[in-house]
């Protein structure tokens, strides 16, 4: 994942605390991002500094246009929930981190084993 400046960094907190869901499938968390095609730009950010996260759409649907970005499983617990740890917190915005760290919570096995594969891969753990 390319690293990000400061901006992008401040630039993709607000859009998640302003449109992100936070969430998961029932086995692995998920971060989503939905929002009106006319912000086609902003998602081609995204994948650019997100390259393994998915952008879905456009969708037209009930009368409206959107694209859907997911950043999920591996890609979330490596790429984005490092970007908002000790970040995102009730002095920034309550609601958002309370969503966060509900995510968290309910798949904290899935969060708790893909960081252990990682120190793996990474060669900065133990091998099993």
């Amino acid at each position: 994942m390319p690293e990000l400046s400061e901006f992008d960094h401040g630039l993709f907190l607000g859009l998640l605390i302003g449109e992100g869901s936070f969430g998961g499938d029932g086995k692995q968390p998920q971060v989503t991002l939905r929002m009106h095609t006319r912000h086609e730009a902003l998602f081609r950010w995204l994948e650019r500094r997100f390259p393994d996260s998915r952008l879905y759409g456009p969708y037209h649907h009930g009368g409206r246009s959107y694209f859907q970005w997911m950043a999920r499983g591996r890609t979330l617990v490596r790429d984005v929930l490092p970007l908002l740890e000790g970040v995102l917190d009730e002095s920034v915005d309550g609601h958002a981190a309370r969503r966060l760290r509900e995510m968290c919570d309910r798949y904290a096995g899935f969060i708790q084993r893909e960081r252990a594969r990682l120190q793996v891969v990474e060669g900065d753990g133990p091998r099993t």
